[in-house]
């Protein structure tokens, strides 16, 4: 069990057997009746956010959850497999449960899976990853002048804009936690 003063950006905790994830908080004493701590919550079977409100020492049971590292391996219809690197065991994930994290997967990418009671309820890609331009507008040459952008779309299905001197066939490093272009990879 804990209590209100261990909340804090990032703490796992039940609410009605579901696991919620503190996104944002704030402890706020009136100057007349209680303390409490306003916080914003994410659901992490559903990524629904809520508000939610808790009086100063009230008792809060925690979530257990675990992160595990593993390598993805395949699609499998509307599945991901995915493979413990120490157990070697696979489990499958939803399209659904990955949600914008299915575009940073290939072929043996190390992501670190969040459990629940032993079952899986997401994924947390690595921070960059290097992906292949399958598809954009051809640039100008030496048309460096302005910061304007284009659309590409890479191996994974995923769409962002680029440079206008990026080309098909480029690889390009992508920022995970945005979903935007970092820069051109050389080599």
């Amino acid at each position: 069990m804990a209590d209100t003063s261990d909340i804090k950006k990032g703490f796992k905790m039940l609410m009605d057997g579901v696991p919620y994830a503190v996104v944002d908080h704030q402890f706020v004493k009136p100057g007349k009746g209680q303390a409490f701590v306003r916080t914003r919550m994410k659901n992490m079977m559903t990524g629904a956010v809520i508000d939610r409100t808790f009086k100063s020492g009230e008792k809060l049971e925690k979530a257990d959850t675990e992160e595990r590292t593993m390598q993805y391996l395949y699609p499998e219809g509307e599945n991901r497999v995915f493979m413990d690197t120490r157990s070697y065991e696979q489990l499958s994930l939803t399209d659904e449960q990955l949600g914008d994290n299915v575009h940073y997967l290939l072929d043996g990418t190390e992501v670190d899976v969040m459990l629940f009671d032993g079952r899986p309820i997401g994924v947390t890609p690595p921070t960059f990853v290097e992906l292949l331009v399958t598809e954009t507008e051809p640039g100008f040459k030496g048309d460096t002048s302005s910061n304007t952008t284009k659309p590409a779309t890479l191996e994974t299905g995923l769409q962002v804009n680029v440079p206008l001197f990026v080309n098909a066939g480029d690889r390009l490093k992508i920022d995970t936690r945005t979903g935007s272009y970092v820069e051109r990879v050389k080599g």
